[in-house]
């Protein structure tokens, strides 16, 4: 039980996608007031910390429940691969939870009790996602429940600590964000899917193919690039706000090898899909900043 094993376990690279909703909530609010420092870094913290929590869940409980065995494809497993055992990752889990929770009391003090709703729903999914007696990426919910709480919940969330209500900028910007999160689940499905259908993990790329995941990729691309370029194109925003179309390429990029890559292939599309999320709202913060701000 070294220190490298929980630092397999939290899996660093997945974290720029916690980062990336903070990020633009925090670019979206500084359009309309100043930011200050505590909220700021107290928010990006309690999404690494859901992050690493979610992760822990994942490790322990596809373990337990049969998905991550020796025949599996993707990155080690620390569980899986014996690094830790599972009464020691699920003690993990909860230490982690319990740090989130003292985050979110600060943020209570600060936002109100909105944030316990929020706070709360977050960290249930986190592990609900694949432990609990109806594991939501089992059942084909994890794409859904990754695009709410990747995209609306966290950008609208981080928004709403600054400024204490939504504008409806901030919905705008979050859909596209959560879209490409999804993304990320989307190739994580496609590697595994033959194991997962031996486990019984009931995914939509399980339930109808990877063609349908595919598509999915692809038309997560489409909508998202879509609704980031209407403000400019349609005159209700300045240039600034087309500066996401810069990731395009790399976007491109990815969907070439989603479409022609199969099993461990994948691995690499993985991380390439989580940093397209990262520099999607990096370009749209910066687009902000310079101001493509909408009315």
């Amino acid at each position: 039980m070294t220190a490298s094993a929980w630092i397999l376990a939290a899996r660093p690279k997945t974290l720029t996608a916690a980062a990336a909703p903070v990020l633009l909530g925090s670019a979206v609010a500084s359009q309309f007031a100043r930011l200050e420092p505590g909220p700021c870094l107290a928010v990006l913290l309690g999404a690494l910390l859901l992050q690493i929590a979610s992760n822990f869940a994942n490790d322990v409980f596809d373990f337990e429940k049969g998905a991550d065995t020796a025949d599996r494809i993707g990155p080690i497993r620390a569980v899986q691969a014996g690094l830790l055992t599972p009464a020691a990752m699920k003690k993990g889990l909860c230490v982690v939870l319990g740090l989130a929770l003292l985050v979110g009391v600060y943020l209570t003090a600060i936002a109100g009790p909105t944030i316990v709703v929020i706070g709360l729903a977050s960290m249930l999914c986190a592990v609900a996602y694949t432990g609990g007696p109806y594991p939501l990426g089992y059942h084909g919910l994890g794409d859904l429940f990754v695009f709410l709480f990747f995209g609306p919940v966290a950008v609208c969330g981080t928004v709403f600590v600054h400024l204490g209500h939504v504008p409806s900028l901030a919905v705008l910007h979050s859909i596209p964000l959560g879209l490409l999160s999804t993304n990320i689940l989307v190739v994580n499905n496609l590697r595994d899917h033959v194991t997962d259908r031996q486990a019984g993990k009931r995914t939509l790329v399980v339930r109808f193919g990877p063609r349908f995941g595919r598509l999915h990729y692809l038309s997560a691309l489409l909508v998202a690039y879509a609704l980031v370029s209407w403000p400019a194109l349609s005159g209700g925003a300045g240039a600034g706000s087309l500066l996401p179309l810069a990731t395009t390429p790399f976007a491109a990029g990815a969907l070439r090898g989603v479409w022609r890559s199969e099993g461990a292939a994948l691995s690499p599309l993985l991380a390439r899909s989580a940093q397209l999320v990262f520099l999607f709202s990096v370009a749209t913060s910066l687009g902000l900043w310079l101001g493509g701000r909408g009315p």
